[in-house]
């Protein structure tokens, strides 16, 4: 593999370890210069499409589950749970780790062996470079990319800690190797350290993630009544998947009882049930977590013209989408038993979400209690963190309420935390579940449609408008009762009511449904309470149905919404099988046409062949230009075994293998190219190489900033990808190189020099951008957040994480050509 030192000579410049295949000494050096160039960009393209099938063997054997069955008591049958054989940090530092800096370890690994086993400049520099471009580059563009004033934190907080301390580590180690212990040499025990650290820093990272010194638990919320649907609801954020209704069930198809709310949603839109299946999948697939994996897969396909890892949707179906979100809604509703027995207690929320002023302290929630009263029962309330945190807006609480006989309401008291410092509404819940006490308590409770409650941390002080959620909702005919959400925005102060009708349209009062009126209440806070209306099954073959409900006669300063009548579509259940089922079935084979590996040779051709994965409706421009520029590589590499066969790992295996292949001809194209044109290796690998192999991360990354709420999969895996960099990129070939000079009696040298001045600048810039994103997480005046915040810091912390990048830059490229002294 070519070594220089910025000096020009045309015989040096033509020696790689596979690289040059023809004699290119008649050829001007600009002409050769050019050439190199676009051959390096374009194997980029090719390490990172090769990188795509990697990664998605990767996330196949990472997704591999296995079977766990639950006792639910008594005589009923075991549940079955499917749970993910790897941990997902011990993933992230193991096998995504890999995936993301294989070209990186590859390269270092190919120089020293290519090179006798010597040390060169090409590898360890990539390996630095990279980092610091990973470190400052990629926080700061995600710092800038979260949308308006959110702002993103770091969940897994414990782990990213210990990831930090050792990623600081790792190149104070190659700092104490390179200069103190004994300059200039890497003995064998250097070398077994450095690579024993990195199963050090994933069996440590994994202590962590399972909570140590604290215990982790983890809360789960209900999912919805499985018989009625509310329409045009979606939520953004964390969980709205399970809160909205959309669900998977346990064998990965889409429940076609949940899915019912896109029957009636693509007739009021005008859209066709093929339309309404894909916004299903695209709204499932948007709403699940995904890895960096994902993140890493989806960004190179956007740059290759390849198939896509979500839905695309055409401008008609994005206005849609949009709008449908545009004023979510949670429902929060529980199954109701089918067949309720009047010698049980009921026990629910008096409404299912409130809203308070964060300055309100301390209010009351009501909880009621309906069926049988002359008994004493219990019930245990608790809170759930939304994006609401404990401790930091709310007082966490965990109790048990009970009910003497006769006694039909209680209240619990919640606190809000007032922090004076600006934040966007946020919202927690509150579960209601049984005591498990005693066996007696659990036959004579049961507990209601309500069982968990939505409370939004505002500040308002407006009695409010009192509306619809949407213009209708769709009911099976044996639902018994229908529930008839009515929400109460823009203000939640006082109590407030509103009286309603039933209004019959195809269908009459007292046939299926019984014509009532009455008035809705809406105590102080509450936001969201529901109309019940008993419907009947006449066991009869109908066609659709429908009554109204109207709303009217607001009191107490309350006003009426838009939205003040809702249409009740009752469908013969055959009838309404049917169709969500011929739904579900497409949105299901929508959702696995979206998996990121292939099963197969045939699919994984095909869509190689194909521009945009053959959607070719949806394809641009773009797509069209690049998958004609990466076509070569597509064709090539869909003969790697797909990650359908053996698990993933026959892929696994052989992706690597034409990565380090690839990766060796970077390597020659780099040095040649840095050659020709003047610079050193070593600065080279610190901006072109670095660059190159970086670059997809960041794409990946911005965009797991903004579609996650969280922002691990961003940069909370950046320190631990640095820190795998060194213990295997260096450890690695290190070991290899100094055992070997060790047998040949000799000893394993590795020049200080550039190599330890850029350590050290780096691991100062590593360690000022560290603490500035402990700044930030701390500041109110940044968001309280890493990433995103007002727009004046995030701008200011972009910029400054730059400024690093660039003095890192600058002063180790200086110090290679002798302006600065180094070690």
């Amino acid at each position: 593999m070519t070594q220089n030192n910025g000096t020009l000579d045309d015989y040096a410049c033509s020696q790689g370890l596979i690289l040059t295949l023809i004699n290119e000494f008649t050829w001007s050096v600009e002409m050769r210069a050019f050439l190199y160039l676009l051959g390096l960009l374009y194997c980029f393209m090719g390490v990172a499409i090769i990188a795509d099938i990697f990664m998605g063997a990767i996330e196949k054997i990472t997704s591999t589950t296995r079977k766990v069955y639950l006792s639910r008591g008594g005589s009923q049958e075991p549940e079955m749970v499917e749970v993910r054989i790897w941990n997902g940090t011990v993933a992230n530092l193991t096998l995504m780790a890999l995936g993301s800096s294989a070209p990186e370890i590859l390269l270092s690994i190919i120089e020293i062996v290519g090179n006798n086993f010597e040390s060169g400049a090409l590898g360890p520099g990539t390996i630095v470079g990279s980092a610091a471009f990973n470190l400052m580059g990629i926080s700061a563009a995600c710092i800038l990319a979260i949308p308006g004033v959110e702002s993103r934190k770091i969940k897994g907080l414990r782990v990213f800690a210990v990831t930090a301390v050792f990623s600081i580590f790792a190149y104070l180690w190659l700092i104490i190797v390179l200069v103190g212990i004994s300059k200039n040499v890497v003995d064998v025990w250097e070398a077994v350290v450095t690579f024993l650290l990195f199963p050090l820093l994933v069996g440590v990272a994994y202590w962590a993630d399972k909570g140590f010194p604290f215990r982790k638990t983890h809360k789960s919320i209900p999912t919805t009544n499985d018989k009625q649907i509310e329409l045009g609801t979606m939520l953004s954020g964390e969980g709205e998947a399970m809160l909205d209704g959309l669900a998977l069930t346990k064998d990965g198809h889409v429940d076609p009882n949940v899915l019912a709310k896109w029957v009636r949603q693509a007739s009021l839109r005008g859209l066709s049930g093929e339309d309404a299946a894909k916004l299903a999948a695209y709204k499932l697939i948007m709403s699940q977590e995904h890895s960096k994996a994902w993140y890493r897969i989806g960004a190179t396909r956007v740059f290759s013209g390849s198939k896509k890892v979500q839905p695309q949707l055409s401008m008609k179906l994005k206005e849609v989408y949009d709008a449908i979100n545009e004023h979510p809604e949670t429902e929060n509703l529980s199954p109701l038993p089918d067949n309720i027995s009047k010698n049980k207690a009921i026990i629910a929320f008096h409404a299912i979400a409130c809203a308070v002023p964060e300055n309100i302290g301390k209010f009351p929630v009501r909880i009621v209690r309906s069926g049988r009263t002359d008994n004493a029962v219990s019930v245990r309330v608790e809170t759930i963190e939304g994006s609401a945190v404990a401790v930091e807006d709310y007082v966490a609480f965990n109790q048990v309420v009970y009910f003497e006989p006769h006694e039909v309401e209680k209240k619990v008291i919640v606190d809000i935390v007032d922090d004076n410092i600006y934040e966007p509404d946020e919202q927690f819940y509150l579960k209601l579940s049984l005591t498990g006490t005693n066996t007696a308590n659990q036959e004579e409770v049961l507990l209601g449609r309500i069982s968990i409650m939505e409370i939004t941390i505002l500040n308002d002080d407006e009695p409010g408008t009192i509306t619809f959620g949407d213009r209708g909702i769709i009911v099976k005919e044996s639902v018994g009762l229908a529930q008839i959400p009515v929400l109460r925005t823009n203000g939640w102060d006082g109590d407030v009511s509103v009286r309603w009708r039933t209004l019959d349209k195809k269908l009459k009062s007292g046939k299926t449904y019984k014509g009532l009126e009455g008035e809705l209440v809406f105590k102080h806070s509450e936001r969201k309470r529901v109309i019940e209306i008993a419907i009947s099954n006449d066991m009869a073959l109908e066609k659709d149905e429908c009554f109204e409900v109207e709303l009217f006669d607001p009191s107490n300063g309350a006003v009426l919404g838009h939205t003040t009548k809702l249409a009740v579509t009752i469908t013969n259940d055959e009838e309404f099988n049917s169709v969500v089922d011929r739904l579900a079935d497409m949105t299901t084979a929508t959702m696995d046409s979206m998996v990121v590996h292939h099963d197969s040779w045939t699919s994984q051709i095909k869509d190689a062949m194909n521009v945009n994965g053959g959607d070719i409706e949806n394809a641009t421009t773009c797509d069209y230009v690049m998958h004609f520029l990466t076509f070569g590589w597509k064709i090539i590499f869909a003969f790697v075994p797909p990650a359908g066969i053996w698990g993933g790992w026959l892929s696994f295996v052989v992706s690597l293998g034409v990565i380090g292949i690839l990766t060796a001809i970077v390597g020659d194209l780099a040095g040649i190219f840095g050659c020709l044109v003047g610079l050193n290796d070593a600065v080279t690998a610190i901006t072109f190489v670095a660059l190159g192999t970086s670059l997809p991360d960041l794409f990946a990354s911005r965009a797991a900033a903004i579609n996650e709420k969280y922002a691990d999969n961003a940069i909370g895996n950046v320190t631990g990808s640095n820190s795998v960099n060194v213990f295997l990129g260096l450890g690695l070939p290190w070991l290899i190189a100094s055992i070997y000079h060790t047998a040949k009696g000799g000893e394993f040298r590795v020049q200080a020099g550039s190599l330890g001045f850029s350590i050290t600048i780096f691991t100062i810039t590593a360690v000022l951008s560290l603490a500035l994103l402990v700044a930030r997480r701390c500041s109110a005046i940044c968001g309280r957040g890493e990433l995103g915040g007002p727009l004046a810091t995030r701008y200011a912390s972009a910029i400054f994480l730059l400024l690093l990048w660039m003095t890192y830059i600058l002063l180790s490229s200086l110090e290679t050509y002798g302006h600065i002294e180094g070690f």
